[in-house]
């Protein structure tokens, strides 16, 4: 990159003893100069201990411990804001079990340079989603569905791999966001698409996790569709 710009990696963790060091060391393997901020909600499970030893050989490795299992949607509020108070030029974001590769994140800081918005998603062309057979069908058309509902220019909604230009987004706030849990994504979505900013996607290809497990509620399903509904009223409103 010709200017080069101040990047922040970020990604929440609960009990991700077995990814977290080498997502750590995949994300340094990248020729750029990146920090990484992970918030962790104390897992009980080893993960802080790992990034706290790690933090020795990487000194661009923040860590930020919370007593209790607080939220994807605090944690991702909690790091726009870090990256803002400490005035970081691109906030990337991404899970931490190794189903985003780190390899993209030069696509990302590419496409930021002339984006306020870049999402991966793994619904458009050269895109791919390697989630097993009842998720994938349950990713594939609940995010059709969200489109057509909402009707925003976006093939993608639910995947936390994005990226955020935090110079050019002068008129978005990420703590404007109501939804909570994974809903959060969507509404996130929805409130950058208000706010008038194009939405740049870029394709991917998502990996299920090989070692933990999901921490995906079985419930999330009927809170999404709640929050979508939420969500699709408030359009509704919008237009009367």
């Amino acid at each position: 990159m010709d200017n080069i710009q101040r990047t922040l990696v970020f990604t929440a963790t609960f009990n991700e003893s077995e990814n977290i060091e080498k997502l750590i060391k995949l994300i340094n393997s990248q020729p750029y100069q990146l920090d990484i901020l992970i918030i962790d909600d104390n897992s009980p499970d080893g993960t802080r201990e790992i990034i706290i030893s790690l933090q020795e050989n990487f000194k661009n490795l923040y860590l930020i411990n919370r007593d209790k299992k607080l939220g994807l949607d605090t944690a991702h509020k909690l790091a726009y804001n870090y990256a803002i108070l400490n005035k970081y030029d691109f906030l990337i974001t991404m899970d931490a079990d190794l189903s985003h590769n780190p390899d993209d994140i030069g696509f990302f800081l590419e496409h930021l340079k002339n984006h306020s918005f870049v999402i991966g998603s793994r619904y458009i062309k050269g895109g791919k989603c390697l989630m097993k057979k009842k998720r994938l069908l349950l990713s594939k058309y609940g995010n059709l569905l969200i489109k057509y509902v909402l009707r925003i220019k976006c093939n993608e909604f639910t995947t936390s791999y994005r990226g955020f230009n935090l110079k050019k987004l002068k008129n978005f706030d990420l703590n404007l966001v109501k939804t909570k849990g994974y809903s959060f994504f969507m509404g996130t979505i929805y409130e950058i698409a208000k706010a008038k900013y194009e939405i740049k996607e870029i394709p991917i290809i998502f990996t299920d996790r090989v070692k933990g497990y999901s921490k995906i509620p079985k419930l999330e399903i009927l809170r999404t569709l709640k929050n979508l509904f939420i969500l699709s009223m408030k359009n509704l409103m919008t237009k009367l």
